[in-house]
């Protein structure tokens, strides 16, 4: 009996480590992947320590910057993270790079923003800005559309404009830094990107942004 007690307990620890070496090793390659496409400064000052999941249509997934389309990215996706219980969150996606990376005067442009998250419900959360795929316009290259989530200290009262998806309102010159700052949310527990240009499916956006 001593000797299966002694092995559990070092099965434990085994597990233990290697639980936390690759969670370093994850934490290690976020900020990386994040200092290289500059999200960090450009968005936020310190990296998320791990990926967040994010799945469109067909099973596309946004993965560390790789490009997706706009016709990819035209329906809302589905996030999933490993929630705490009876925790809140918060969601972002914003564009740094409006009109262009090189001249972002419009920046962000915030595409979705859902707050006071059950868990990881997000159909359940409280929707601030109502989703909309990415709509960079014709000839201003890559844009990054970045995906962070933030772990809320408490049930939060929000007071921004609601945005709805057919609607470009209160949706530029948003920031990320002081959004957060604002609700006192802290640094990014997850996060994650991707890049698109024009496609033939960005005048729908734009259209739809339109009210039209």
């Amino acid at each position: 009996m001593h000797l299966i007690k002694i092995f559990k307990n070092a099965l434990c620890t085994f597990f233990v480590i290697t639980i936390a070496f690759v969670n370093a090793m994850e934490e290690d390659e976020v900020e990386k992947v994040f200092k290289a496409h500059e999200v960090v400064p450009d968005v936020i000052l310190t990296p998320p320590k791990q990926f967040l999941k994010i799945t469109y249509e067909n099973g596309l997934t946004v993965d560390k910057g790789a490009d997706l389309t706009p016709t990819q990215v035209k329906s809302e996706p589905k996030v999933d993270w490993v929630a705490e219980e009876n925790i809140y969150y918060t969601l972002i996606m914003t564009d740094p790079d409006a009109p262009t990376r090189t001249d972002p005067k419009l920046r962000e442009v915030h595409h979705w923003l859902v707050g006071n998250i059950p868990g990881n419900a997000i159909e359940q959360g409280e929707v601030i800005t109502a989703y909309v795929g990415s709509g960079p316009p014709e000839g201003t290259g890559l844009h990054r559309y970045v995906f962070l989530l933030y772990k809320q200290p408490s049930k939060l009262e929000f007071d921004e404009p609601r945005v709805s998806n057919r609607s470009r309102n209160n949706r530029p010159k948003f920031s990320a830094k002081k959004f957060t700052e604002k609700y006192n949310l802290g640094t990014p527990i997850a996060g994650n990107f991707y890049q698109a240009q024009w496609d033939e499916y960005v005048p729908i956006v734009h259209k739809q942004l339109s009210g039209n």
